[in-house]
Protein backbone atom coordinates (compact mmCIF):
# COMPACT_ATOMS: atom_id res chain seq x y z
CA UNK A 1 0.00 0.00 0.00
CA UNK A 2 1.18 3.53 -0.81
CA UNK A 3 0.43 6.89 0.79
CA UNK A 4 -2.79 8.20 -0.70
CA UNK A 5 -3.79 4.93 -2.41
CA UNK A 6 -7.24 3.99 -1.11
CA UNK A 7 -8.09 1.20 -3.56
CA UNK A 8 -7.90 -1.55 -0.93
CA UNK A 9 -9.56 0.60 1.74
CA UNK A 10 -12.76 1.60 -0.07
CA UNK A 11 -14.71 -1.36 1.29
CA UNK A 12 -14.07 -0.16 4.87
CA UNK A 13 -15.08 3.47 4.35
CA UNK A 14 -18.77 3.02 5.07
CA UNK A 15 -17.77 2.58 8.74
CA UNK A 16 -16.23 6.03 8.99
CA UNK A 17 -18.01 8.83 10.87
CA UNK A 18 -19.58 11.81 9.18
CA UNK A 19 -18.71 15.43 9.89
CA UNK A 20 -20.23 17.84 12.40
CA UNK A 21 -23.61 19.08 11.22
CA UNK A 22 -23.15 22.17 13.40
CA UNK A 23 -19.99 23.15 11.53
CA UNK A 24 -21.66 22.65 8.15
CA UNK A 25 -24.76 24.64 9.11
CA UNK A 26 -22.72 27.52 10.59
CA UNK A 27 -20.56 27.72 7.48
CA UNK A 28 -23.60 27.34 5.24
CA UNK A 29 -25.29 30.25 6.99
CA UNK A 30 -22.16 32.37 6.56
CA UNK A 31 -21.91 31.49 2.88
CA UNK A 32 -25.64 31.64 2.09
CA UNK A 33 -25.99 28.10 0.83
CA UNK A 34 -29.77 27.93 0.54
CA UNK A 35 -30.17 30.30 -2.38
CA UNK A 36 -31.62 29.03 -5.64
CA UNK A 37 -29.34 26.90 -7.87
CA UNK A 38 -26.62 26.71 -5.21
CA UNK A 39 -24.22 23.85 -5.93
CA UNK A 40 -21.29 22.32 -4.04
CA UNK A 41 -18.41 20.19 -5.29
CA UNK A 42 -16.89 17.61 -2.95
CA UNK A 43 -13.41 17.05 -4.39
CA UNK A 44 -11.53 13.94 -3.32
CA UNK A 45 -14.95 12.80 -2.18
CA UNK A 46 -13.93 9.23 -1.38
CA UNK A 47 -17.14 7.30 -0.77
CA UNK A 48 -19.16 10.47 -0.20
CA UNK A 49 -19.11 10.77 3.61
CA UNK A 50 -19.15 14.57 3.58
CA UNK A 51 -21.52 14.75 0.61
CA UNK A 52 -24.06 12.68 2.52
CA UNK A 53 -23.91 15.23 5.35
CA UNK A 54 -24.41 18.07 2.84
CA UNK A 55 -27.27 16.31 1.09
CA UNK A 56 -28.92 15.70 4.45
CA UNK A 57 -28.98 19.44 5.19
CA UNK A 58 -30.63 20.13 1.86
CA UNK A 59 -27.81 20.89 -0.60
CA UNK A 60 -27.13 19.54 -4.08
CA UNK A 61 -23.80 18.96 -5.75
CA UNK A 62 -21.05 16.97 -7.41
CA UNK A 63 -18.66 14.36 -6.06
CA UNK A 64 -15.25 14.35 -7.74
CA UNK A 65 -13.09 11.31 -6.94
CA UNK A 66 -9.98 9.98 -8.75
CA UNK A 67 -10.01 6.44 -7.31
CA UNK A 68 -12.33 4.06 -9.16
CA UNK A 69 -12.94 1.77 -6.17
CA UNK A 70 -13.80 4.67 -3.87
CA UNK A 71 -16.05 6.26 -6.48
CA UNK A 72 -17.91 3.00 -7.09
CA UNK A 73 -18.52 2.56 -3.36
CA UNK A 74 -19.72 6.15 -3.14
CA UNK A 75 -22.17 5.76 -6.01
CA UNK A 76 -23.72 2.82 -4.13
CA UNK A 77 -23.68 4.64 -0.77
CA UNK A 78 -25.50 7.71 -2.14
CA UNK A 79 -27.81 5.96 -4.59
CA UNK A 80 -30.92 7.02 -2.64
CA UNK A 81 -30.27 10.73 -3.27
CA UNK A 82 -31.07 10.56 -6.98
CA UNK A 83 -30.45 13.70 -9.03
CA UNK A 84 -29.28 15.71 -6.01
CA UNK A 85 -25.77 14.34 -6.50
CA UNK A 86 -23.71 13.26 -9.48
CA UNK A 87 -20.27 11.63 -9.60
CA UNK A 88 -17.27 12.48 -11.76
CA UNK A 89 -13.75 11.16 -12.19
CA UNK A 90 -11.21 13.88 -11.42
CA UNK A 91 -8.62 15.15 -8.99
CA UNK A 92 -8.03 18.34 -7.04
CA UNK A 93 -5.54 19.49 -9.64
CA UNK A 94 -7.83 18.56 -12.56
CA UNK A 95 -11.46 18.26 -11.44
CA UNK A 96 -13.06 18.10 -14.91
CA UNK A 97 -15.75 20.44 -13.55
CA UNK A 98 -16.90 23.31 -15.78
CA UNK A 99 -15.61 26.87 -15.32
CA UNK A 100 -17.45 29.07 -12.78
CA UNK A 101 -20.06 26.39 -12.17
CA UNK A 102 -20.14 25.78 -8.39
CA UNK A 103 -20.60 27.96 -5.31
CA UNK A 104 -18.74 26.00 -2.66
CA UNK A 105 -15.89 23.50 -2.97
CA UNK A 106 -14.89 21.07 -0.22
CA UNK A 107 -12.01 18.76 0.41
CA UNK A 108 -12.82 16.52 3.36
CA UNK A 109 -9.79 14.87 4.99
CA UNK A 110 -7.98 15.03 1.66
CA UNK A 111 -6.44 18.47 0.98
CA UNK A 112 -3.12 17.29 2.45
CA UNK A 113 -2.73 14.83 -0.47
CA UNK A 114 -2.76 17.61 -3.09
CA UNK A 115 -0.27 19.87 -4.79
CA UNK A 116 -1.98 22.71 -2.98
CA UNK A 117 -1.01 25.53 -5.35
CA UNK A 118 -2.28 23.66 -8.40
CA UNK A 119 -5.42 22.63 -6.53
CA UNK A 120 -6.21 26.19 -5.44
CA UNK A 121 -5.73 27.44 -8.98
CA UNK A 122 -8.14 24.75 -10.21
CA UNK A 123 -10.72 25.55 -7.53
CA UNK A 124 -10.60 29.23 -8.47
CA UNK A 125 -11.36 28.27 -12.07
CA UNK A 126 -14.33 26.13 -11.06
CA UNK A 127 -15.87 28.51 -8.51
CA UNK A 128 -18.32 31.25 -9.31
CA UNK A 129 -16.98 34.75 -8.52
CA UNK A 130 -16.75 35.15 -4.76
CA UNK A 131 -17.28 31.43 -4.18
CA UNK A 132 -15.79 29.51 -1.27
CA UNK A 133 -13.40 26.65 -0.61
CA UNK A 134 -13.44 24.70 2.66
CA UNK A 135 -10.74 22.23 3.71
CA UNK A 136 -11.89 20.20 6.68
CA UNK A 137 -10.82 17.22 8.75
CA UNK A 138 -12.51 15.04 11.34
CA UNK A 139 -9.87 13.89 13.86
CA UNK A 140 -10.65 11.82 16.92
CA UNK A 141 -10.70 13.97 20.03
CA UNK A 142 -8.01 11.97 21.80
CA UNK A 143 -8.04 13.90 25.08
CA UNK A 144 -11.75 13.21 25.66
CA UNK A 145 -11.67 9.43 25.28
CA UNK A 146 -9.88 6.72 27.26
CA UNK A 147 -10.11 4.34 24.29
CA UNK A 148 -8.59 6.95 21.98
CA UNK A 149 -5.66 7.39 24.37
CA UNK A 150 -5.14 3.65 24.71
CA UNK A 151 -5.20 3.14 20.95
CA UNK A 152 -2.63 5.91 20.53
CA UNK A 153 -0.39 4.14 23.03
CA UNK A 154 -0.74 0.85 21.13
CA UNK A 155 0.12 2.45 17.78
CA UNK A 156 3.12 4.42 18.97
CA UNK A 157 4.47 1.50 20.99
CA UNK A 158 4.54 -0.61 17.82
CA UNK A 159 5.52 2.22 15.41
CA UNK A 160 7.33 4.77 17.61
CA UNK A 161 8.40 6.99 14.70
CA UNK A 162 4.95 7.21 13.14
CA UNK A 163 4.08 10.59 11.69
CA UNK A 164 0.38 11.06 11.04
CA UNK A 165 -0.35 12.52 7.60
CA UNK A 166 -4.11 12.84 7.62
CA UNK A 167 -5.45 13.05 11.14
CA UNK A 168 -6.30 16.77 11.07
CA UNK A 169 -5.17 17.23 14.68
CA UNK A 170 -3.69 20.54 15.76
CA UNK A 171 -0.10 19.33 15.75
CA UNK A 172 -0.43 18.27 12.10
CA UNK A 173 -2.09 21.44 10.79
CA UNK A 174 0.48 24.14 11.51
CA UNK A 175 0.82 25.17 7.87
CA UNK A 176 -2.77 24.91 6.62
CA UNK A 177 -3.55 28.63 6.84
CA UNK A 178 -0.30 29.48 5.10
CA UNK A 179 -1.11 27.04 2.28
CA UNK A 180 -4.64 28.33 1.80
CA UNK A 181 -3.39 31.91 1.51
CA UNK A 182 -0.25 31.08 -0.48
CA UNK A 183 -1.67 31.96 -3.90
CA UNK A 184 -3.29 34.95 -5.58
CA UNK A 185 -6.64 33.17 -5.72
CA UNK A 186 -8.11 33.18 -2.18
CA UNK A 187 -8.31 35.34 0.94
CA UNK A 188 -10.72 36.11 3.80
CA UNK A 189 -9.93 32.97 5.81
CA UNK A 190 -12.14 31.83 8.69
CA UNK A 191 -11.83 28.79 10.96
CA UNK A 192 -14.62 26.78 12.59
CA UNK A 193 -14.60 23.66 14.74
CA UNK A 194 -17.07 21.65 16.81
CA UNK A 195 -17.09 18.37 18.68
CA UNK A 196 -19.47 15.53 17.93
CA UNK A 197 -19.84 11.96 19.15
CA UNK A 198 -20.16 8.77 17.12
CA UNK A 199 -21.46 5.59 18.75
CA UNK A 200 -20.17 2.38 17.17
CA UNK A 201 -20.26 -1.34 17.74
CA UNK A 202 -16.97 -3.25 17.87
CA UNK A 203 -16.92 -4.31 14.24
CA UNK A 204 -17.57 -0.82 12.94
CA UNK A 205 -14.83 0.58 15.17
CA UNK A 206 -12.35 -1.97 13.81
CA UNK A 207 -13.44 -1.21 10.25
CA UNK A 208 -12.65 2.47 10.83
CA UNK A 209 -9.09 1.55 11.75
CA UNK A 210 -8.80 -0.76 8.75
CA UNK A 211 -9.63 2.25 6.55
CA UNK A 212 -6.69 4.35 7.78
CA UNK A 213 -4.05 4.76 5.07
CA UNK A 214 -1.14 6.55 6.74
CA UNK A 215 -0.85 4.19 9.72
CA UNK A 216 -0.93 1.12 7.46
CA UNK A 217 1.71 2.49 5.11
CA UNK A 218 4.14 3.46 7.86
CA UNK A 219 3.57 0.37 9.98
CA UNK A 220 3.75 -2.09 7.09
CA UNK A 221 1.48 -5.15 6.87
CA UNK A 222 3.04 -7.20 9.68
CA UNK A 223 3.08 -4.45 12.29
CA UNK A 224 -0.37 -3.28 11.24
CA UNK A 225 -1.72 -6.77 11.92
CA UNK A 226 -0.25 -6.53 15.41
CA UNK A 227 -1.85 -3.10 15.89
CA UNK A 228 -5.25 -4.41 14.82
CA UNK A 229 -4.89 -7.45 17.05
CA UNK A 230 -4.16 -5.22 20.06
CA UNK A 231 -7.11 -2.94 19.27
CA UNK A 232 -9.37 -6.00 18.98
CA UNK A 233 -8.28 -7.12 22.45
CA UNK A 234 -8.90 -3.61 23.80
CA UNK A 235 -12.54 -3.52 22.64
CA UNK A 236 -13.28 -7.23 23.00
CA UNK A 237 -15.69 -6.84 25.95
CA UNK A 238 -17.25 -3.52 24.91
CA UNK A 239 -20.62 -3.62 23.11
CA UNK A 240 -20.97 0.07 22.29
CA UNK A 241 -18.02 2.41 21.80
CA UNK A 242 -18.53 6.15 22.16
CA UNK A 243 -15.92 8.04 20.15
CA UNK A 244 -15.63 11.84 20.29
CA UNK A 245 -14.57 13.59 17.09
CA UNK A 246 -13.82 17.20 16.34
CA UNK A 247 -14.60 18.58 12.89
CA UNK A 248 -12.09 21.32 12.03
CA UNK A 249 -12.76 23.50 8.96
CA UNK A 250 -10.80 26.27 7.23
CA UNK A 251 -12.74 28.35 4.67
CA UNK A 252 -11.45 30.89 2.15
CA UNK A 253 -13.20 33.09 -0.41
CA UNK A 254 -12.23 33.34 -4.07
CA UNK A 255 -10.80 36.74 -5.00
Amino acid sequence: MKHGDFTELAKFYSARPGYSERVLRVLGSYIGCYKENFKFADVGAGTGKLSKNLLDIGLKGICVEPNDAMREEGIKELSNYGDSIKWMSGSAENTNVEDTSVDWIFMASSFHWTDHKLALKEFHRVLKPGGFFTALWNPRDIDKSTINKEVEEIIYKIVPNLKRVSSGSKKNMDDIEEKLLSTEYFDDLIFCEASHIEIMDKERYLQVWRSVNDVQVQAGPDKFKIIMSEIEKLVEKIDKIEIPYKTRAWTVRAK
